[in-house]
């Protein structure tokens, strides 16, 4: 992890930073509100992230590399439930007020110092496993579409398909236990367009007139997400010419996708390409970050370098792209990609459980 010293702001943010710039996209309180009253917003937030930590505890008392899990695993409950209290007593208590980024670092921070370094590990491998063994017969089935805006939009949803293997989610966390995932039943069964932002028709029009010379992709999770959905997306934009760079947390955070396993994930077939498309243009960096949120002004150095001259941003997944960054404004053109999969999510933005968010911007030069 580079310190706190080493990190920067997302060269591509719109300038100044300071006055464009808002990482967390709800608004958990105002200024008029009594800083030492928790909001109802607050209140909303602080309940979820409680309702989440029996999901948590669970992964951390099967986690092998930590010894007396169990015993660590119940500390960690306890540990962040009274700190969730206090903050329902004091919202100014642990860093606050509390928003999605202090909610997420306060967990990371005290699953850390339990010695819990990655607690979804084995979820992980298996799922990633599992995931390649579809990978092939997914960008075939890509492939198969003649239509270049149609294997567009079959592409984007297969995004949101592979986003739903999200287990911060305590709902889609309990699914997930009992039932699994099924990528290509996942794709037929999202909710129907209109979804609740979707500027997907315009990204067609822009897609079938113009080309991108380099993207900048800040990935979500493993498993489906990123080999059944972003890959297949990236491999497109690889095909048509984009320098496509994938940014991946520095540190394990739920289940998403860490920058060294996705030097694992990268499926090379015996030429070295990713099923016949060459991956010279493909490249990884590590972001830097350590939850499953991003606050863009902290970036690595390594990012910031490799996307001072892109002209697309992405940011995948509820984290990146609707709990944070929804709002944020890029001086090159982007896209917000996510599944929204928190019901206090789903009423911010007016919209359904498992709705779809498809946010593009464009700036014209």
């Amino acid at each position: 992890m580079e310190s706190s010293s080493d990190m920067v702001a997302f060269p591509l943010l719109l300038t100044p930073v300071d006055s464009n710039y808002r990482a967390c996209t709800i608004p958990y309180r105002f200024p008029s509100d009594n800083p030492r009253k928790p909001t109802p917003t607050e209140l909303a937030w602080i309940d979820l992230f409680a309702n989440s930590v029996p999901s948590f505890r669970k992964r951390a008392e099967s986690d092998v590399s930590v010894a007396d899990a169990n015993i660590q695993a119940e500390k960690f409950a306890q540990r962040y439930l009274e700190i969730l209290e206090d903050l329902k007593k004091d919202p100014e208590s642990h860093g606050g007020p509390p928003d999605c980024i202090l909610l997420c670092r306060l967990r990371e921070q005290v699953l850390r110092e339990l010695g819990f370094k990655d607690i979804f590990k084995k979820v992980k491998g298996e799922e990633n496993a599992k995931a390649i063994t579809l990978f092939k017969d997914v960008v075939r089935l890509n492939d198969a579409i003649e239509d270049g805006i149609q294997r567009l939009e079959n592409l984007v949803r297969g995004i949101f398909a592979g986003n739903i293997f999200d287990l911060g989610s305590a709902q889609l966390a309990e699914v997930f236990s009992r039932d699994g995932m099924s990528f290509l039943a996942s794709c037929q069964n999202l909710l129907p367009r209109p979804w609740v932002i979707d500027d997907l028709d315009t990204f067609k029009l822009k897609w079938s007139r113009k080309s991108w010379k380099k993207a900048v992709f800040f990935v979500d999770n493993s498993g489906a997400d990123i080999i059944l959905g972003i890959l297949p997306f990236a491999r497109e934009l690889l095909r048509r010419g984009t320098q496509v760079v994938l940014a991946a947390n520095d540190l394990p955070s739920i289940n998403d996708v860490t920058y060294p396993e996705l030097f694992d994930i990268i499926l090379k077939d015996e030429n070295g390409q990713l099923m016949g498309v060459d991956i010279s243009n493909l490249l990884i960096a590590n972001s830097g970050n350590d939850l499953p949120v991003i606050d863009l002004t902290r970036v690595s150095q390594e990012l910031a370098y490799l996307a001072t001259d892109a002209d697309l941003v992405i940011l995948e997944g509820m984290g990146r792209g609707i709990e944070t960054n929804l709002y944020a404004q890029f001086k090159c053109d982007s896209l917000k990609i996510a599944m929204v999969k928190h019901p206090e999510v789903a009423q911010f933005l007016g919209g359904r459980l498992y709705d779809c968010v498809f946010k593009y911007n464009e700036v014209l030069s």
